[in-house]
């Protein structure tokens, strides 16, 4: 019988206890969620991770709000602009999955009760990032995601991307430090990933301010060709003659609410309110009076039958006399400007047509603050 020496290994018992599940899922590739506008801030942030070998997916949520596609879709003079989502081209071009998710009813009461207020118009932006990262931080954790990206850089935009304001934002998000900025990561206090070797700090930057010059180099050195909007960003609510319009409806209802065909129909066609019970719509272009035919049903509609001219919606409960100024508004907005006539048909909500014979409205004679 062959002896052997004992080892000097100790007992199986006094071994460590090795959890290879937990081993296992250590070594697994850790996974982002980044927030995609579709400008080239959050493209950037973006690739910069996924240089690092991280598994990055984009969310980008819809608030009905989107200055791009169907704008650009709309207006005739726009017909050379891309017909597309930029936030779905824009993972096209990074080979990533994205996420598009509708927040319309949810976004509500971020715009009528914004917690830290209105920027310079109607655009509650602090709110707004930190409703985003909150709804990317409850998806990040429903699927088993480990930290949330943006494009975010610090003091380009004087609301919500101060030194004072960016801690709110992963504050109140929930998000806290799983919530990393890679374009200013470097300006900031280190986050989870950074610590826990996840991703390396060298590798992120420390943009700062308003400038776009140091993203337009990156992409240039990343050999990114095409991009949207530069400056990041495509909400209506900056707009100052949009929140002006926002505001008028609010005013006019008596409160602060609105639906999906509100926020599409201020978008489109110009604004005018001649009375305070009524407002007019007016196609300026042949895209948007196609885009307002689809409403017709819903609004007393008015269009010039002897000349060409626009498609014009009364918003309200106009009267008579309402409709006799509403059409002679339509005929000056049309080819039959200078003419002495103009023949209009005027359609009720109850589908109800009949012909109207009007003298155009001279220009000067419309008060400037009719125009909304």
């Amino acid at each position: 019988m062959t002896v052997h020496p004992m080892s000097s290994q100790p007992p199986l018992a006094a071994l460590p206890r090795v959890d290879f599940r937990q081993a296992a899922a250590s070594a697994a590739p850790k996974k982002a969620v980044a927030l995609i506008s579709g400008g080239l801030d959050s493209m950037l942030a973006a690739r910069l991770i996924l240089e690092q070998g991280i598994h990055v997916e984009g969310i980008n949520f819809y608030t009905g709000f989107c200055v791009e596609g169907h704008t650009h879709a709309i207006r005739h003079h726009e017909r050379a602009m891309p017909k597309r989502n930029n936030a779905l081209w824009t993972a096209e071009q990074l080979g990533i999955k994205l996420h598009i998710i509708d927040v319309i009813e949810e976004y509500k009461d971020v715009v009528i009760n914004p917690k830290h207020g209105y920027g310079a118009n109607l655009n509650p932006c602090l709110d707004c990032k930190g409703f985003m990262v909150r709804k990317a931080r409850e998806w990040m954790e429903q699927h088993g995601f480990d930290f949330i990206i943006t494009g975010e850089v610090l003091g380009q935009r004087p609301m919500s991307q101060r030194r004072d304001t960016l801690p709110v934002v992963a504050r109140e998000s929930g998000a806290f430090d799983r919530l990393l900025r890679p374009l200013c990561a470097r300006l900031l206090p280190e986050t989870l990933p950074e610590r826990e070797g996840w991703v390396d700090r060298a590798k992120l930057l420390d943009f700062n301010g308003r400038s776009r010059k140091p993203q337009m180099a990156l992409a240039e050195k990343y050999g990114i060709k095409e991009y949207a909007q530069p400056a990041g960003g495509c909400c209506f609510l900056t707009n100052q003659q949009y929140s002006h319009k926002l505001e008028d409806l609010w005013a006019t209802r008596g409160s602060k609410q609105y639906d999906f065909d509100d926020i599409m129909l201020l978008k489109v066609g110009r604004h005018l309110r001649p009375r305070p019970h009524f407002k007019l719509i007016v196609g300026r272009d042949e895209g948007e009076n196609n885009f307002l035919h689809g409403y017709r049903q819903r609004y007393t509609h008015l269009y010039a039958t002897s000349h060409e001219g626009p498609l014009v919606l009364i918003d309200g409960n106009p009267g008579e006399k309402d409709i006799e100024l509403a059409a002679r508004l339509t005929a000056r907005f049309g080819r039959g400007r200078e003419a002495e006539t103009v023949t209009l048909t005027v359609t009720d909500t109850a589908g109800n047509s009949r012909e109207w014979q009007v003298a155009p409205m001279p220009a000067n004679v419309i008060p400037p603050e009719w125009y909304l």
